[in-house]
């Protein structure tokens, strides 16, 4: 596997995000379930996931963007702790979450397993033939490995949200180009979009030091 064109940093300003594991501490997957807002919401709110991020791979152009995407695939990355999270129970979400069992219309929204090397992509395999198994039905969803990710474009990342634009301002204030990257507004993100259970959101309201009207905006949303 090629380095990939994104670098992720660790952003520190919220104590959520400086107790966070570094990147260097955390496992990385990559998959493609259709458009990526859904996925990168859905797997933003898992407990054990520390970053998520949305972007480009899958294909050979070099330098894709959302109007130029070539024979890319739209895909969310997701760092996790493994202590917390396996590969296994993320591969669960990307089953349950696209139709694995039809060929996609278009490249752009395909369903994707990118596996990042060949534990990943044994895993994956068994993950995929105990799916074959119970439901009798041949997985279409095909297990690539990753070549390169890159960065979507700003306005895609945390787009849920940035659909509630007086918290996603606040947090885009403290953290400037590290905003794709915290915890904080990954778990938002999931949250304002319905994922998540109550107990969660209440744990990290309690710790977050963002303005009464921010909060109340995100509550505003659940």
């Amino acid at each position: 596997m090629t380095q990939g064109a994104y670098e992720p940093a660790q952003p520190s300003e919220l104590a959520v995000d400086a107790e966070s594991l570094p990147p260097s501490a955390t496992e990385t997957a990559t998959f493609g379930m259709g458009c990526f807002w859904g996925p990168d919401a859905r797997f933003g709110a898992i407990a054990g996931v520390v970053r998520t991020r949305v972007g480009y791979a899958g294909g050979t152009e070099p330098d894709p963007s959302y109007y130029s995407l070539g024979d890319h695939t739209e895909v969310v990355q997701v760092e996790y702790d493994l202590d917390t999270v396996s590969y296994e129970d993320l591969l669960d979400v990307v089953w349950a979450n696209h139709d694995p069992f039809s060929a996609p219309h278009k490249r752009q929204y395909r369903g994707v397993v990118l596996v990042h090397d060949d534990r990943q992509r044994e895993i994956a395999a068994e993950s995929r033939d105990a799916l074959e198994a119970r439901t009798g039905k041949s997985v279409e969803t095909p297990i690539e490995s990753l070549d390169r990710f890159y960065l979507a474009e700003d306005y895609h990342q945390k787009y849920e949200l940035r659909s509630t634009p007086v918290v996603a301002d606040e947090l885009e204030d403290i953290y400037g180009d590290a905003f794709v990257d915290s915890t904080v507004a990954a778990r938002l993100n999931g949250f304002v979009a319905g994922h998540g259970d109550s107990d969660e959101r209440e744990a990290l309201f309690a710790q977050l030091d963002l303005p009464p009207a921010a909060l109340s905006e995100v509550r505003r949303r659940l």
